[in-house]
């Protein structure tokens, strides 16, 4: 039988990180067995709902590179099969109108939980052919013996006693399929045979293999996955800073980072750390997935990050800095290509966003300095080593690393001093700050008539200070 899974989310937020992962390892669930990966907008729920929602979370996805073989599919589009269902169930006496008013639901659910038992239905309208209304929902008949087993693949066998189980409404009074509902017709319909998703699920899938059995139809395997702490082992959330995935990708990070450390938050495959998508594809299996919850860790986050910088094709990073450039302001038509920047960097940042930021200079005009660096370095001392050094590259014919690397070696020696009384007022006039991969390198990327006005801006800086004292 062809493996089939889906991704099923509510479309009132964002694409969140527990939902990513949830995704992702249905992703590889059906990609690991050349199956099919279902997306499914499960929009029944019509106040919260939002296009914006729905976007953000295709969005999210498309980032992410999780591409589904079907859907999106939208249950607002599926009301009538919901519906036609209903009444089936309602003919082979499977479902039953409820006409209890929400005073009397709410006086019952107070009773019983002042006598310590747990709410649920008393099954007033289950067999009561006295009650009628106006107004009414539609509830399923819940086997009342016996109990609901199934093996899970994360947590091994759980049973539900059916007693413990109420009449689950399955319609609401406006006729509104309810989402417990729609998602077994919808699993049923679209052939899903395995069901991944988060463990507060776990209460719901016995109502739900009941509906299946009552329409005769198969019943999928399923795997619940637990939820993800934050670093100060605590449910995560907005405090602990990014819980949507494209905030992942605003603040720098790579898609190739984010899916190899959510896999990993969770599962494991013996000591390795780094997972190509294909080898994630090879070796991924429900089975290893752990139930006990998963603590987020973001120094291990921005470490695979930076590997993933380092190591990827250049030419890969490039559009994902591009947009980091965009995002800051910063017009990158004129200056280096971003690959020699990426492969200048890479090795010094974290994320592409710092990245962008430590970048600028190759790109805008350098109008004032850094000042704490200033301060050190542009005193007037370092005046003489400026203009010396000036009137060496200036005599550079090809400006590239070798030759302004030697220029600068020379103007140490002509003053007879060492390289770092050259190289970091230098360092601090072409670039604004005290901070650059090698002077070499960096001066490479910068047009040598840029780099000669910037130390003549950088003289004007210490005479004006002179001045000054």
């Amino acid at each position: 039988m062809a493996v089939v899974t889906r991704f099923a989310p509510s479309p009132t937020g964002y694409l969140h990180v527990g939902g990513a992962r949830t995704a992702l390892y249905s992703w590889l669930v059906a990609k690991a067995q050349g199956g099919e990966f279902v997306l499914r907008i499960e929009d029944t729920d019509r106040e919260r709902s939002t296009q914006p929602a729905i976007d953000a979370i295709l969005e999210g996805m498309n980032w992410l590179g999780l591409n589904w073989d079907k859907g999106p599919f939208y249950q607002t589009q599926r009301f009538d099969r919901y519906q036609q269902l209903i009444e089936q169930l309602l003919a082979e006496d499977k479902a039953y109108k409820c006409y209890c008013s929400a005073e009397r639901l709410e006086k019952m659910r107070e009773e019983q939980m002042a006598a310590g038992l747990k709410p649920r239905y008393d099954g007033h309208c289950r067999d009561n052919p006295n009650v009628s209304g106006d107004s009414y929902v539609i509830r399923f008949r819940n086997p009342q013996q016996g109990s609901v087993v199934f093996d899970d693949h994360i947590r091994g066998r759980i049973e539900f006693a059916n007693t413990e189980l109420d009449d689950l409404i399955i319609a609401r009074s406006d006729g509104t399929p309810t989402y417990n509902f729609c998602v077994v017709i919808d699993d049923w319909d679209m052939g899903i045979t395995h069901v991944v998703r988060g463990e507060d699920h776990i209460n719901n899938t016995p109502r739900q293999i009941n509906i299946l059995q009552a329409l005769g139809a198969p019943v999928p395997e399923y795997a619940h996955v637990s939820m993800i702490l934050g670093d100060d082992g605590k449910k995560l959330s907005k405090r602990h800073g990014a819980v949507s995935v494209m905030q992942y990708r605003d603040d720098g990070y790579l898609p190739e980072a984010v899916i190899n450390y959510l896999a990993r938050l969770g599962w494991s495959h013996g000591d390795q750390e780094i997972f190509s998508r294909e080898e994630l594809i090879k070796y991924f299996s429900l089975d290893d997935v752990n139930k006990a919850a998963s603590a987020f860790n973001t120094e291990k986050l921005n470490w695979l990050n930076q590997h993933y910088m380092k190591t990827l094709p250049a030419e890969q990073v490039a559009p994902q800095l591009q947009w980091q450039f965009e995002q800051i302001g910063v017009d990158t038509s004129h200056g280096p290509v971003l690959t020699e920047v990426v492969a200048l960097q890479a090795e010094r940042v974290k994320t592409l966003k710092e990245m962008a930021e430590m970048s600028r200079y190759f790109y805008q005009s350098v109008e004032s300095f850094e000042p704490t660096a200033a301060k050190k370095h542009l005193r007037p001392v370092a005046k003489e080593p400026l203009q010396q050094v000036k009137q060496r590259l200036a005599d550079v014919n090809e400006w590239q690393a070798e030759a302004i690397q030697q220029a600068i070696h020379q103007a140490a020696a002509d003053l007879d001093v060492g390289m770092g009384k050259v190289g970091m007022p230098l360092r601090v006039a072409a670039t604004g700050g005290g901070n650059s991969p090698s002077l070499d390198v960096t001066l490479a990327l910068i047009p040598q008539s840029v780099v000669l006005a910037r130390i003549d801006l950088a003289l004007d800086f210490i005479a004006e200070r002179e001045a000054n004292q």
